[in-house]
């Protein structure tokens, strides 16, 4: 009797070691609490903010927030199977950080797998940010308490941003200069002839990067290789035709656009109010500065009488 229990206390010991000190949820995930806070747990129906990297098993990262440069908002739906990533997520409470091992079988049986995806697990590495429990709220009261949560949020970046443009500046070693509207930018590669001007169509390549360095967009396919963008078969990567001074794109463009001659190429670093401003866009956040790095291949000027032709599709395009 005593052998078989020293059998099977060296067997856990054993799986333990496997799983990398792992506990085993429902369905068959995995999870690691590298903090665990007291409190409610997440439940159906919370709001929850959280800052999650997603990897494949060789290390690979498939997502990010800390490259959007911010937590993404959730509020917590029915699983959809028992096990799945909402399922998970109620072991968690605010404050709350681990990393949980799906496995990829599972999560991609009922989706599409990402192209040359290997590995037996999707690995999530989370940290519950803030929860704001749905309990007996009415759902105005609920959206309210949402609303007035992500405005403190957007308020806060709002008042940060300044800093976080200095900050960047300042450790680039480039010598910036900066216009009256708050554009910053520097011309690594003079051009030749005249200025851009309004209405002439400026045709570029360009990167657009956030001040961390992750690539959002870019006309370059090697950079968006590089950068591991997804969609690379649906675009052209041709430099675009970008009309000036239309307010066709955003206003740093139009603005650093009309710096530049043909030939140069520039670095821009665009504050939100001249770029994304409030509502961000995509994986640019609200009130958040975006850098862009630029090169005119050519100027096309208009023909007398004549209106500029429209911009690419794929240019940043001007607020509404």
């Amino acid at each position: 009797m005593k052998k078989n229990l020293m059998f099977l206390a060296l067997a856990a010991i054993g799986l333990a070691s496997c799983n990398g000190g792992y506990k085993k949820g429902e369905g068959g995930f995995l999870y690691n609490f590298y903090t665990s806070n007291s409190g409610p747990k997440v439940k159906e129906g919370d709001f929850l903010l959280a800052n999650l990297i997603i990897k494949n098993d060789a290390d690979s990262v498939l997502m990010s927030t800390y490259d959007q440069g911010r937590p993404s908002p959730l509020i917590l739906p029915k699983s959809a199977y028992p096990g799945d990533i909402f399922d998970a997520l109620k072991l968690f409470t605010e404050g709350d950080s681990a990393t949980l091992k799906l496995p990829a079988d599972s999560v991609f049986k009922r989706g599409t797998k990402p192209p040359g995806f290997k590995g037996k697990y999707l690995n999530y590495t989370i940290k519950i940010v803030k929860v704001i429990p749905k309990g007996k709220l009415t759902d105005q009261a609920f959206n309210e308490k949402i609303t007035a949560y992500m405005k403190s949020q957007a308020d806060a970046e709002k008042n940060a941003e300044p800093a976080k443009l200095k900050k960047y500046v300042d450790a680039s070693g480039q010598k910036f200069n900066k216009t009256d509207s708050g554009l910053y930018y520097v011309i690594t590669k003079p051009g030749q002839g005249p200025l851009i001007a309004a209405n002439d169509t400026a045709v570029i390549n360009y990167v657009g990067k956030l001040l961390g360095g992750k690539v959002f967009d870019t006309s370059i396919k090697a950079e968006a290789i590089k950068a591991k963008l997804g969609s690379l078969d649906q675009r052209p990567f041709t430099p675009i035709h970008v009309a000036v001074g239309q307010r066709k794109v955003i206003a740093g463009w139009d603005q650093g656009l009309q710096l530049l001659n043909k030939g140069a190429k520039a670095t821009l670093v665009i504050p939100s109010s001249l770029g994304y401003g409030q509502m961000g866009a995509g994986p640019i956040a609200p009130y958040t500065p975006v850098v862009f790095e630029l090169e005119v291949v050519d100027v096309i000027h208009p023909k007398p009488g004549s209106l500029a032709p429209a911009p690419t599709a794929a240019a940043p395009v001007a607020k509404k």
